[in-house]
């Protein structure tokens, strides 16, 4: 809401806030076996009818954020609101530079990446890429048939992400499931994500400990630069009548259809990054989530199995196949409402306002939508906690306001692999549903990591039997 000054001043309310402590903040008032982010969903339900909450985050400092589906109305509004980077998509910045993940709204290359790249997201994109992660994921499948499940089942989601875009992206792989240990590559990625994530709320009071992580990090940040480079400079010195039809081909072939520009060579480094590092660990932790809640239902796999039997019967799964299975793309809608890969979206006004007309927040100034605590908004969502597919059902999404659902971000900056990701997750569910019985697994837990995934997930599949 813009309002003129003196109506400001009258109106403007504090913002409430959480207790702090010296040098930690509001950490101690955070900081559960779940992680921060966690204990960030959990303090927003004392907030629920202001609508927000101030936080001193170690590593983030003083920080607005928006907790119900009233006030993300006003915050999803790209009229008088745009992105801003929150303190992890900074430091993601160092292995991301400007590629559409990390770009910052006014950076020239954001614009022109995304015209270039949009078709290659765009619904004949997605089945031409199908053959490929069907191919990935029968390499999981493999394994899981030879080992009788899995001891991790982040691990293998996460090979299986990494596999599939990588050989979409760039004409790679990395042998995931054949290798006892991970590729080089991928054990710099992953060391690199963790220290994004933990790095970014860790109180820097052991100066010694600091510049060893940040060795470490400038250490496998060179190797997996040092490795893409090569990959690049590999592809332009090949004749282009042999490159492969990936990412990476569109990204050093195709121009701009606006001003003729192409990506230049250090911002096709930064892509390739971004689609592994936004592009796998959301769909791995997004399959994982499945498996879990419908392992722990054997009604619900029995739904989905038949699903799968009555638009597919013994036949392989097809691309149009899997967009027919409506109850899969529940259960994945349900696991993105409770379980978002983008808990957390900065936003800023673009000129002063007072938000829901009670609380004063000045132009540019960073206000951070809780996207996990508006997924749990009980005034949109009647016990928030329950899983329940069919609260996406066509009616009752139509009835539903459209701000309280943002999994992939918000407007113009909302993630352009969406839907490569949710088909990637869908043929994942389908097919091992109708390949295996999953034995119930524990009580769900959390990892402490940048974005959510189950923690010592692991999961017993047998042979599914004739039904």
């Amino acid at each position: 809401m813009n309002v003129d000054g003196a109506t400001r001043e009258r109106a403007a309310r504090p913002i409430p806030r959480l207790p702090t402590v010296p040098v930690l903040g509001s950490l101690p008032f955070l900081l559960g076996r779940d992680g921060v982010l966690s204990g960030l969903t959990r303090a927003a339900e004392g907030f629920r009818d202001e609508g927000l909450f101030r936080a001193a985050v170690p590593g983030i400092g003083e920080t607005t954020f928006v907790c119900n589906a009233d006030l993300a109305a006003e915050m999803v509004d790209d009229a008088h609101w745009e992105k801003a980077l929150d303190p992890i998509l900074l430091r993601a910045r160092e292995l991301g530079g400007d590629g559409l993940f990390t770009a910052r709204g006014d950076e020239p290359n954001w614009d022109l990446a995304h015209r270039i790249l949009a078709p290659a997201f765009s619904g004949a994109a997605m089945h031409a890429y199908f053959e490929v992660k069907r191919a990935a994921l029968d390499e999981l499948v493999a394994a899981w048939s030879l080992r009788g499940g899995t001891d991790d089942v982040v691990a293998d989601t996460t090979r299986l992400a990494l596999e599939t875009i990588a050989r979409i992206g760039f004409g790679e792989t990395f042998h995931s499931f054949r290798r006892r240990r991970l590729h080089p590559f991928l054990g710099s990625l992953g060391a690199t994500l963790d220290e994004v994530a933990f790095g970014a709320f860790r109180p820097p009071v052991f100066a010694p400990y600091e510049r060893y992580r940040r060795l470490r990090f400038d250490r496998d940040r060179a190797r997996m630069f040092r490795h893409v480079d090569r990959v690049v400079a590999t592809r332009r010195a090949t004749p282009r009548e042999s490159w492969p039809s990936d990412l990476l081909s569109r990204m050093l072939a195709d121009a701009d259809p606006r001003t003729g520009r192409q990506l230049d060579d250090t911002n096709v480094r930064f892509q390739i990054m971004t689609f592994l590092v936004a592009g796998h660990e959301t769909t791995a932790s997004l399959m994982a989530f499945a498996l879990h809640y419908v392992a722990r239902d054997p009604a619900l796999a029995a739904q989905l199995r038949a699903e799968v039997r009555t638009e597919v019967g013994d036949g392989p799964l097809t691309f149009d196949a899997v967009r027919r299975l409506q109850h899969v793309g529940r259960v994945l809608d349900e696991c993105l409402r409770l379980h978002p890969p983008a808990i957390l979206v900065v936003r800023a006004p673009k000129r002063d306002t007072l938000l829901g007309g009670r609380y004063r927040i000045a132009a540019g100034e960073p206000v951070t939508l809780l996207v996990s605590a508006v997924h749990r908004d009980p005034s949109v969502y009647p016990a928030p906690l329950r899983f329940d597919p069919d609260r996406f059902l066509p009616d009752a999404v139509r009835a539903r306001p459209s701000h309280a659902y943002k999994p992939f971000g918000i407007g113009k900056r909302i993630c352009i692999g969406r839907s490569f990701a949710l088909v990637e997750a869908a043929l994942a569910i389908a097919t091992l549903v109708r390949t295996f019985d999953l034995d119930p697994p524990g009580p769900l837990r959390l990892a402490v990591s940048a974005a959510q995934k189950p923690a010592r997930f692991a999961l017993r599949a047998r042979p599914a039997k004739l039904r």
